[in-house]
Order: C-alpha cells, then structure tokens, then sequence
C-alpha cells in the first residue's frame, strides 16, 4: 500500500514538473528580439539609427523585423521596421498625428534617442486601462521595446536578482514588500495582466518611498546603499523617460518610444 502511494505521489510530481515547465515555456516562448540600446553593437552590415542592420534576413524568423545576431538586436532591410526606425530617428516617424520631437535633450552623460515601433501604443492603452501611471510607463518603457514581458524568462537572471513584469522588477523588492512568489497577493508573475502588473509595481513604489529606484535598479545593494552615481543616473532616466511622455498627451497611447541608454547590470 506504501509502495503504491509513494508511486502515485512521484508520478503526480512528475506530471506537475511537466505542466510548470509547458507554463514557463508559454511565458517565454517569444524571447524578447525588442532592441536593447544597452546592447547595441555597430556591425559591418550598416546601421539604421541606433541600431545595426541585420546581415541575414534568417535572422528575423517570426517576421516582424527585428532580428538577433551577435547578442544584439539588428533591423532587417526592407521591412516596415526598417522604415519606421530608419525615419523616426531624424524625427520622421511618427504615430497617428504626433511622432518623435525633432531634436532632444538627452539626460546628463547619457545617450538617448526617439522612434516608432508598430504595436506600442496598443500595448500602452492597455496598461492606461490598467491605471498605470506615467511613470510606470516611462520605467516600462526603459525596458523593452513593446512594454511587454517577451523577454527571457526572469531575464536570464535567479534568486533576488530574478526579474518579472514589464518594469522588470527584481524579486528582492517585490518580496519584501509582500507581493512576492508565494505570497497572499499571487500577482508576482512575469505572464501577468496588466492590471495585476500594475498592482505590483504600485506596491513596491509604496513599500519602498524614497528608496524604490534604488532598490529597483540594486536590490539589497540598492536599499543599504541608495545614493550612488548609477542609482542617480538610473533616477534621472526615469524622470526624463516621464517628462518626455508628460510633453505630450499622445505619447502616452501612441506607437513613439523614448530611450536612454544605461549599463546592464
């Protein structure tokens, strides 16, 4: 009788190893190919913008565009996304009536830049209907292309460091601040909804006050140490990141992205 329990229990955690990883495999099963400024490489194939132009179009497997090589994210010649990067950047491109600002200020030291990229504004209104606010837009925003969570799963990163929803969140802040795997709330998830994802961030910046974009950019390192040069630089992204958005209305809802581009870490 022992036997056969101990048999039906391991198969049953066999058949829940199986449905977590087919979860995991749905939540990444679209790596992010968004461009990411922070890992831009110029290659001999050209550049459109600020980004490299794909030296193979079987780089670009789902059609959207954008394509992976050499750890960076390229454009692929001919395609809508080319023509929409390759414009926007001289103030060209645009969404609906309002389309990047001729000419920008960037942050102190920082570079930063302006373009168009279809499905954006979709993806924005669905977080306005959320209740994000601006500057959960602007902290999205810095993160991925779409504002979305089409990224690697925790974006290749484990433990505190481990990194969920489309402000990329770390798991430290998130936890201690309750709404972490595990927790009552439930919402710590990188598939979530955007209101759920809403709710989390909302939290965290509760949790923490002063401290949240240090904690947001270091986690524990960020919390005992919340003044350094890279926390500062990383605040002031975020705030240009929400004036941009706050200069004009359409931004908020439109397919125009701002970036700034700041260290991986």
């Amino acid at each position: 009788m022992m036997k056969s329990k101990l048999l039906t229990t391991c198969a049953f955690a066999v058949l829940c190893t199986v449905l977590g990883l087919a979860i995991l495999s749905a939540c990444s099963e679209k790596e992010s190919v968004a461009p990411d400024v922070n890992k831009i490489a110029l290659k001999a194939c050209g550049t459109c913008g600020s980004f490299p132009v794909c030296c193979s179009s079987s780089s670009d497997p789902d059609g959207d565009g954008w394509g992976w090589e050499n750890s960076a994210s390229c454009v692929v010649n001919g395609t809508n996304a080319q023509k929409s990067q390759c414009s926007s950047v001289s103030g060209g491109g645009s969404s609906g009536s309002v389309g990047c600002p001729s000419s920008l200020t960037c942050p102190s030291g920082i570079s930063c830049g302006c373009y168009t990229v279809s499905g954006l504004g979709t993806n924005k209104q669905a977080l306005n209907s959320a209740g994000a606010s601006r500057y959960f837009l602007a902290s999205a925003m810095l993160e991925t292309e779409l504002m979305n969570t089409n990224y690697t799963y925790g974006d290749g990163k484990t433990g505190d460091s481990f990194n969920a929803g489309r402000t990329k969140l770390n798991y430290y802040e998130a936890n201690a601040s309750g709404v972490g795997q595990g927790s009552t709330s439930a919402l710590w998830n990188k598939c979530t909804s955007p209101s759920g994802d809403v709710q989390v961030w909302n939290a965290c910046k509760s949790h923490w006050g002063s401290k949240y974009w240090a904690v947001h950019r270091n986690g524990a390192s960020g919390n005992s140490n919340p003044n350094t040069q890279d926390i500062n630089n990383f605040k002031a992204v975020n705030d240009w990141l929400d004036a941009r958005i706050g200069s004009n209305s359409a931004y908020s809802s439109n397919d125009v992205r701002f970036w700034a581009s700041l260290p991986a870490i």
